[in-house]
């Protein structure tokens, strides 16, 4: 079992359907873990290495300032898991309204600009630090009526391979993986007749996302690792 006992990992989205998972994944390979979601309390996780800070990542200022108060509290981050994003789609480019086209910008790129921005200058005085993101297989193969959804994982695809170039020369890696369909609550509410057995298991890419953070990653950078699921 991989373990981080001496690591500190930001988990964004930590609360969420996969968010959970993720965050207890690296709370149980010993981490110490600040988890971030727009509302999240203590109570989310019963550990003592738990350190719940809600926060709006799409702004900012406050994403600054959220940084800076976990670097205060907890000395550093070694690992930022950004799982924070959304999902909206349904119409044809030509009928795509600008608000949701907004949102998920918002929600899926300009969230994880902001915090990376906020956490690249502290791992690179530290020489190291890994970034691990959640994209989408959409990010890769667009399907008709997601314009707004697939160009915003993709364009997170585009932002995290330029964080891993610009992280190379000081021991930061920075790779995202993309999932198909994960089994999530939200995702059984929508399709509550699809097969799950198709889906992607939210602990498989937890284990991946900790495989990442570990010393055993450490020249795996700038990758897009598809986990499509049986349903290929």
């Amino acid at each position: 079992m991989i373990q981080l006992n001496d690591k500190v990992v930001l988990v964004t989205g930590a609360n969420g359907g996969l968010g959970t998972t993720m965050t207890e994944t690296f709370l149980a390979a010993g981490a110490t873990v600040a988890g971030v979601a727009r509302s999240i309390q203590q109570d989310a996780f019963p550990s003592a290495r738990f350190l719940p800070m809600p926060a709006d990542l799409t702004q900012g200022e406050s994403t600054r300032e959220l940084v800076a108060k976990i670097i205060g509290r907890l000395e550093k981050i070694d690992v930022l898991v950004h799982v924070l994003g959304g999902y909206a789609g349904g119409e044809p480019i030509d009928a795509m309204d600008d608000a949701t086209w907004d949102k998920m910008m918002s929600l899926n790129v300009r969230s994880a600009f902001n915090v990376l921005r906020a956490v690249l200058p502290s791992m690179r005085r530290a020489k190291g630090g890994r970034i691990i993101a959640i994209g989408a297989r959409s990010a890769v193969e667009p399907a008709a009526g997601l314009s707004a959804y697939c160009a915003s994982k993709a364009a997170l695809v585009s932002l995290i391979r330029t964080a891993a170039l610009e992280g190379k020369e000081y021991g930061v890696t920075a790779n995202v993986i993309l999932p198909g369909i994960m089994d999530t609550p939200a995702n059984r509410s929508s399709f509550p007749s699809a097969d799950r057995n198709r889906w992607v298991s939210p602990s498989n890419v937890a284990s991946l996302a900790l495989w990442l953070a570990s010393d055993d990653a450490s020249q795996v950078n700038g990758d897009t690792i598809p986990m499509y699921g049986a349903g290929l």
